[in-house]
């Protein structure tokens, strides 16, 4: 394979073959891999952007390293989809995030050269720091690299790892890609730092020319340019002093790391340099590396955030997803913005996700009162309590799966003091097809187990603006927001008890179906399409359980929950305890969901666990008989 003639990825072994390949052959496997992404997520929706911001990063790791022994760890792991081309999942990859097909992020379980779970961010250098170690102590030579952006950079956990893995010996390597976003633009401090690197390339540049030049001087050049360029911190010195380029060690380096960059990250022959670099160093080594996000696809590099995740068949029609204007989100963002314009003590928050949650009509009309923390939602907590505690009212976006992250301060830094904050936690319940690690399945359990928090779930676009309201001005402490990805279900209504926030219906009376959330919606169009002799009482707020919502339960014989939750800590089981307070002796049973559910269309999901239509008739024929 040592010539120019062209290959295909299906005629390799992967990833062993790619050592024997010519540059050339490389660059034009990067062209198909490119052609392979664009076409699959389109068909199958997914992550395109960052993935065609890495694919020459991705080939040259697998050239320089020998993947499983040398454990790669990709921090989010959306940007992973070049790395499964080229460790055997070619012939899966069409599969990409549907049912029993492969998953949108690493994992494990999937392939072994997936050396760490993915999904959230800012965890790879901890990891890697961790199985760095563990080789060692066995006695493996091998080395551990972590891929992390620069938007993961926002979130705390990053530091931490750093701060540990630099004191290390061990032979780790973190390449740092930079391409200036994290969904949307970076913000913050860190972001700047980075752009004063990255505006200071002309010292790797002068750098090379120092030893062109000192090459080509007889007798005495070699040995200068040994003394100089082992020693950065005279290097660094000399040019400062003489072009004002550099002014000090970067605070990788101030950490213990050897720092190598800026790279241009789709320079495939510069990447093998300094990865070659970083291996031979066996230390702690950071590569900073400058990337395109949305790399060899237009409508992607001009706007990447926009592109991050697309739909199916978006590509084609060149529209990617964003917010609908009939969603949750939307209708979220601007009830929000709307109630700003006469209040301005709301202020709103995101942690990197502007357009996904949107505040994108919050930030248009009020961006002093507007905060976008980057991938940061422990800060975003904490922060929000701060500016409650100064008589503000802050109000925080936030996606259920990554609410878990900041759970330490909802208790300690908001609900112990019953500090005001106001959470809306958007994708709430099943989501689809990112999988275990993205599923809203975790922030019922997690909020109703904390004392002083508040509760709601809407399932129609009224409620939402009304929980919004209450939860603003008529709910003290923690109050959280919950609501479904999407839009509402159409042509169900339910009327709503706006003293007790629930919805209470009687079909016959022999059954009730206590719920939430769309479910509540679902069940009723069961009970009223089958004509089943069950009452529904529908809750919107959920938690705590009050008591006009036992009194009622009190009357009946038979209970059945639903939930698009866990069944462990879920509603069900709070209303179960506070029943059997009351001396309740009835039969009360609860369909919700367990384990980690994995990626699937969320229709085939609520099926799975009986959650849509049918199921809830059956469920309800088989408990009125």
């Amino acid at each position: 394979m040592r010539n120019n003639s062209t290959v295909r990825l299906s005629e390799l072994k992967l990833p062993e073959d790619l050592k024997k390949l010519t540059v050339p052959q490389c660059k034009a496997l990067c062209r198909e891999i490119r052609s392979i992404l664009i076409n699959t997520v389109s068909e199958n929706g997914g992550h395109l952007a960052s993935n065609l911001g890495t694919v020459e990063l991705t080939m040259a790791i697998h050239r320089v390293f020998d993947s499983p022994k040398d454990k790669i760890i990709w921090d989010v792991g959306h940007q992973a989809y070049t790395h499964k081309l080229l460790t055997g999942r070619l012939d899966r990859f069409s599969t990409l995030r549907t049912e029993s097909g492969i998953s949108g992020f690493a994992k494990p379980s999937e392939s072994e050269h997936d050396s760490f779970i993915s999904g959230h961010s800012s965890n790879s250098i901890s990891a890697a720091c961790g199985i760095a170690k563990a080789m060692r102590l066995n006695g493996d030579d091998h080395n551990v690299i972590a891929v992390i952006g620069d938007g993961a950079f926002t979130g705390g956990m990053a530091y931490e790892g750093l701060n540990n893995a630099g004191k290390s010996d061990d032979n780790l390597i973190v390449i740092l890609n930079d391409n200036e976003m994290s969904i949307s633009k970076n913000v913050g401090a860190f972001a700047k730092y980075l752009s004063s690197i990255r505006g200071k390339k002309a010292y790797m540049d002068v750098k090379k020319n120092v030893a062109g030049v000192l090459d080509k001087t007889p007798i005495i050049g070699e040995p200068i340019k040994e003394v100089l360029l082992a020693s950065k911190d005279t290097m660094r010195w000399l040019l400062y002093r003489s072009s004002g380029l550099v002014s000090g060690p970067t605070m990788f380096e101030n950490l213990g790391f050897v720092y190598l960059g800026p790279v241009d990250g789709h320079d495939l022959e510069s990447l093998e340099e300094n990865l070659r670099a970083a291996k031979a160093a066996k230390k702690p080594v950071l590569i900073h590396v400058n990337t395109v996000k949305g790399k060899g696809y237009t409508p992607a590099e001009n706007n990447p955030g926009a592109f991050h995740g697309v739909a199916p068949n978006a590509i084609k029609s060149g529209n990617p997803e964003i917010i609908s204007s009939d969603s949750f989100s939307a209708v979220f963002g601007k009830e929000l913005a709307k109630l700003a314009q006469s209040d301005r003590k709301i202020c709103a928050i995101t942690a990197a996700m502007k357009y996904g949650t949107g505040l994108n009509f919050f930030a248009e009309k009020f961006p002093d009162r507007f905060f976008d923390v980057g991938i940061a939602e422990q800060h975003a907590v904490t922060f929000a309590a701060g500016l409650a505690v100064s008589g503000m009212i802050p109000v925080f976006a936030v996606y259920s799966s990554f609410l878990q992250r900041a759970y330490d301060q909802l208790i300690h830094d908001a609900a112990i003091s019953r500090t005001h904050i106001v959470l809306g936690i958007d994708r709430a319940g099943v989501v689809g097809e990112d999988g275990e690690t993205h599923q809203g399945l975790f922030d019922v359990p997690m909020l109703t187990c904390i004392p002083n928090v508040t509760v709601f779930s809407p399932s129609d676009y009224d409620e939402l603006k009304l929980c919004l309201r209450m939860a603003i001005y008529d709910t003290p402490s923690v109050a959280a927001v919950r609501y479904p990805r999407g839009a509402e279900v159409q042509g169900v209504h339910m009327e709503l008890d706006r003293e007790n926030m629930f919805c209470y219906e009687k079909h016959g009376g022999k059954v009730l179906a206590v719920c939430y959330g769309r479910t509540g919606l679902t069940a009723a169009q069961a009970v009223r399409e089958n004509d089943l002799e069950a009452d529904i009482l529908k809750l919107v707020r959920i938690f705590p359980i009050e008591r006009a919502v036992t009194d009622i339960c009190m009357e009946y014989d038979r209970i059945i929950v639903f939930e698009e939750s866990l069944k462990n800590g879920g509603i069900g089981e709070h209303l179960t305890s506070a029943l059997e307070e009351k001396g309740y002796k009835g039969d009360i049973r609860i369909n919700a969901m367990s384990g980690f559910v994995k990626q699937a269309k969320t229709e085939s999901v609520l099926k799975r666990f009986r959650l849509d239509k049918d199921g809830i008739t059956e469920i309800i024929k088989k408990i009125g008989i």
